[in-house]
């Protein structure tokens, strides 16, 4: 059987959805050498049969990573790290499935093909694709020019040596300079007219008369590159007093400032040396902190970090320090990044803030008080849990009711943004000591607001709850069943409803039950198999989920628990990966016929929008949750009698399910 992969496409969705056929993956894995790909990242020697080298996937001074031509297949002896041309660039280069599968089939000459899509999708794709292979061979033709302008140009030298940057830093970052002279580049591209240059963001042309001239003068230059090490972009620092002082290539169908960092192709391998990244707000801040011993830097691109930025980086490493100035803009743009690192601050994962004084850049403060001085900093840097509580309280007074209200109002919205686990549950009870309220009165409050900003308005119904029976009355309704045309049927008093929306009994027709509290949306039995579902087509949900969370599905009843396990296992050792790759990974395991049975058929679409998809899958848990507690209760109640604790135990149960009732109603 000839089973497809799929995948969404590179990153952020550049691309459309397509299915590539296992018969192609096993044909581009034997026409691609893993040497020759783990090459291009990893110095290798031949070492009898095989090739060795430093591990790019841990720190280490021995080689334990090894290379077999014959297997085509390489592996680490230090940190397990194992699989084939396509898994390495997934893991080391934090590609995609398919973007993977595109890169080495463009090495090989092979069309990856797309039988899911049009013809004209798979015209318009292969056409950007094409697109973005010329930009990307502009962009680096430019940056080659400019580094040669580099080594002639006395000023632009002066400049990186009085930055102490050394000949070998500006060669790893690929520095250059591009010189005075409105079109200097039209020695490097003879057709300077092309639209390829305006399009990469090397050129503009005016829109009065027509004329083109270079974007960048006279300035400094950093390539900007992706994870592949393709050059997308450039920024650019003026030599002189001109203005702006940093200028960025505009956004273009292969540069989007949100989404690229500037420096993570270069310090990708440093990055899991050192086991944190550095966040900082400019080039040379990346290039200095290189040359100081500091390698595992980044940089945003002229841009606030967001949560596209922070996800991309918790591919790489799952600590995180942003450094910034001290004064009121470096707090500004800190504020901003703790918005985006919010949602991916789970349990597991470390963000820090770094603060630097006011007077001091990360490059001066290591000159001035060394790279030892500097280190200590980042270690004593200010936890995400810290700096949180710091920017809700800003500007409250809280000696009085007011102000402490204010401080709590300001950090709602903050600690919802939180992936649910042990950090968010404690970070309520520190707002809640801070506040002045218990934890318990500040989680139904909290709960209680979100349930009423969240209420979707409903269509008017009749207030019988029966669709088109009539409104609940004190007499029978004889009208109103002769305007529905319905035959005559008995009407009796309901005593037993006697409370029910209003005084006195209400009259309801003898074949009619009394409304009914809503089904769930999921039946009872369906609960696991429709998480399973979300879980195997969406895989990077279970990054969002809590402690509480895995153990409920853990605990689910063979073959769920043990495929929910399973799954969990694959996200630690590969990362997200589509249902495809799933598919074949659970070749002849026990749990394959319920993953099969979940992901075939009509009912297996899970496509929709992404936060709707998780907020079914956040339904489906506390569902199971609830489950899970009355169970808990159950229990406590037969030994209520003989232990004291239980009572009390009973009680804390009871709140917590009434706040997951909360969110499912």
């Amino acid at each position: 059987m000839c089973r497809a992969y799929t995948d969404s496409g590179p990153h952020l969705g550049e691309n459309p959805p397509v299915s590539i056929p296992q018969s192609f993956i096993q044909e581009l894995l034997a026409r691609v050498d893993v040497v020759d790909v783990v090459g291009r990242y990893v110095q290798l020697k031949k070492s009898g049969a095989n090739f060795m080298g430093l591990c790019p996937f841990h720190g280490e001074k021995s080689p334990s990573f090894s290379v077999s031509p014959s297997k085509q297949f390489f592996h680490c002896f230090g940190c397990g790290k194992n699989g084939n041309a396509i898994g390495f660039l997934m893991d080391h280069a934090g590609m995609g499935f398919v973007e993977a599968v595109q890169d080495l089939a463009q090495q090989v000459g092979l069309q990856v093909p797309q039988d899911d899509v049009s013809p004209q999708e798979r015209e318009r794709a292969a056409a950007q694709r094409q697109k973005q292979a010329t930009l990307n061979e502009v962009l680096e033709k430019a940056g080659e020019a400019w580094r040669q302008h580099l080594r002639d140009s006395p000023r632009a030298i002066q400049y990186f040596k009085g930055r102490g940057v050394s000949g070998q830093v500006a060669r790893h970052y690929g520095l250059g300079y591009a010189p005075e002279g409105w079109r200097g580049l039209a020695s490097v591209f003879p057709e300077y007219d092309s639209p390829l240059l305006e399009e990469s963001g090397l050129v503009i042309v005016n829109a009065e008369d027509g004329k083109r001239y270079d974007r960048f003068r006279d300035r400094v230059m950093f390539p900007i590159r992706n994870v592949k090490g393709e050059c997308i972009g450039f920024g650019g620092r003026v030599l002189g007093d001109d203005k702006p002082k940093y200028l960025n290539s505009p956004e273009t169908p292969v540069f989007h400032k949100g989404r690229e960092l500037y420096g993570l192709f270069e310090a990708r391998t440093a990055i899991r040396e050192q086991g944190y990244v550095l966040v900082t707000e400019g080039y040379m801040d990346v290039v200095a902190l290189a040359q100081l011993g500091f390698p595992n830097a980044v940089a945003t691109l002229g841009t606030a970090c967001t949560s596209e930025h922070v996800h991309k980086l918790f591919r790489f490493t799952d600590q995180v320090v942003f450094g910034f100035d001290g004064d009121a803009a470096g707090r500004r743009a800190a504020r901003k990044a703790l918005d985006g690192a919010l949602p991916y601050a789970s349990d597991t994962r470390s963000v820090k803030f770094l603060f630097l004084p006011p007077e001091h850049d990360p490059d001066s403060f290591i000159r001035a008080y060394g790279p030892e001085a500097f280190a200590r900093h980042v270690g004593d840097a200010v936890p995400l849990s810290r700096f949180l509580l710091e920017a809700a309280r800003e500007g409250c007074d809280l000696g009085q009711a007011e102000g402490r209200a204010h401080m709590l109002a300001n950090a709602q919205p903050l600690w919802a943004a939180l992936p649910d686990g042990a950090l968010k549950r404690q970070l309520l009870g520190e707002l809640g000591e801070l506040g002045q309220l218990p934890t318990q009165e500040l989680s139904a409050l909290w709960a209680q607001g979100s349930a009423q900003h969240g209420a979707a308005p409903r269509a008017a119904q009749p207030a019988s709850g029966f669709g088109d029976a009539p409104p609940w009355g004190p007499e029978p309704p004889d009208a109103w069943q002769a305007s529905a045309g319905q035959a005559a049927r008995p009407w009796r008093k309901s005593g037993d409803w006697k409370d029910w929306k209003g005084k006195g009994g209400r009259w309801r027709r003898e074949d009619q039950r009394p409304p009914q509290p809503p089904l769930p949306r999921t039946p009872l039995a369906g609960r696991s198999d429709h998480a399973a579902r979300l879980l195997l087509s969406h895989m990077a949900f279970l990054e969002d989920l809590s402690h509480e969370d895995h153990d409920t599905l853990s605990a689910q009843p063979a073959p769920h628990g043990p495929l929910f396990i399973w799954l969990e296992g694959q996200l630690h050792e590969h990362g997200p990966q589509p249902w495809a790759v799933l598919r074949e990974a659970l070749a002849g395991h026990d749990c394959q016929a319920l993953a099969e049975r979940v992901m075939t058929g009509s009912h297996a679409q899970t496509e929709g929008d992404e936060a709707e998809l998780r907020a079914e899958l956040r339904g489906l848990l506390n569902r199971m949750l609830i489950d899970a507690i009355k169970q808990q209760q159950n229990t406590l109640i037969a030994a209520a009698a003989q232990d004291p604790a239980a009572l009390e135990r009973y009680r804390q149960l009871q709140e917590r399910r009434r706040a997951l009732e909360q969110g499912t109603s």
